[in-house]
């Protein structure tokens, strides 16, 4: 199965549709109750439920996931019976299959209570379709149009070439897969001048977004957020709330980031964590949330839903 660990959780819905054609008579059975092994709709209606909760056993890259919400339901109509299915999760995965499935097992269920009422040619099976589906990557993919970065790691040791960076170039390479123009991208030792001279730099820049990796732990030299803090003019808490319970949920040392985030004039200046993991942790948890700001929120912007 594909690693989903980075994927931030939402609320997610599906809703798929399938349809079983049947001849008169044999609807004629369903409506007046007379079919040999009992009520077709409700039967198919609990084998759909049931087949959500066993999508995962059946379909071998599905993750198990905690659905909390299902609705079958099958309709006379005309020619059939028409089979809708509708799922509910909080979870990094989708639940389209889910829905899927349940239409598809519902369906085999008419087939099968209805086969001793009509001959195979008289029955199919078909268009079996994912109708809709929300939350996820779809609910904010929106792409970072024509906004600027700059990436700020901090770090002795790379400035130093002991070793190479790999936390912030992952937080650049993610910045430039989402549309973002890296504007800079810069290894700095962990020196409170240095660091706070070029931060002030981008903000003087007007550049979008401005990250910081590195410097948010507990030693005497991770002074990124002493130096960054005091910059914001306007605070936004609710960005590292999210990385920190986001991070939580997957190491309990999360809670040690002293991270902060928020606006800087016009600019958007966050500092990351300087583990890879953490720093992509990170990203993964704000940047819905970062886009959504530059590219609907801030004040530069016009907005026609009211800001301005």
């Amino acid at each position: 199965m594909r690693d989903i660990s980075l994927k931030p959780t939402t609320l997610r819905t599906a809703r798929a549709a399938g349809f079983v054609k049947l001849p008169a008579e044999a609807l004629a059975r369903v409506k007046e109750g007379s079919v040999q092994k009992g009520d077709v709709r409700e039967a198919a209606r609990l084998a759909g439920l049931m087949a959500v909760k066993r999508t995962p056993d059946l379909l071998p890259h599905c993750h198990p996931i905690g659905v909390l919400r299902a609705e079958v339901t099958a309709t006379v109509v005309d020619d059939g019976i028409e089979l809708v299915a509708e799922v509910e999760t909080v979870s990094a995965t989708g639940v389209e299959m889910e829905a899927l499935t349940a239409v598809s097992v519902a369906a085999l269920t008419v087939y099968d209570m209805l086969k001793a009422h009509a001959k195979a040619d008289q029955m199919k099976i078909g268009n079996i379709r994912l109708v809709e589906k929300k939350g996820g990557k779809s609910s904010y993919s929106r792409v970072a149009r024509g906004m600027s970065a700059a990436i700020l790691v901090m770090s002795d040791t790379v400035a130093a070439k002991k070793k190479p960076d790999t936390a912030g170039a992952s937080v650049r390479d993610r910045l430039a897969e989402a549309g973002f123009q890296i504007a800079a991208y810069e290894v700095l030792a962990d020196e409170h001048e240095q660091i706070g001279a070029r931060v002030r730099h981008f903000i003087a820049q007007k550049t979008d977004c401005i990250l910081t990796v590195g410097g948010t732990g507990l030693g005497p030299r991770d002074v990124t957020v002493d130096v960054v803090e005091p910059l914001l003019t306007t605070p936004l808490p609710g960005f590292m709330e999210a990385a920190r319970s986001f991070g939580q949920s997957r190491t309990p040392y999360a809670m040690l980031s002293r991270g902060v985030a928020g606006l800087a004039g016009s600019s958007f200046v966050a500092t990351f964590p300087g583990s890879r993991r953490g720093a992509e942790e990170t990203l993964a948890a704000v940047l819905p949330g970062l886009i959504h700001l530059l590219d609907v929120c801030r004040t530069l912007r016009p907005h026609e839903g009211g800001y301005s």
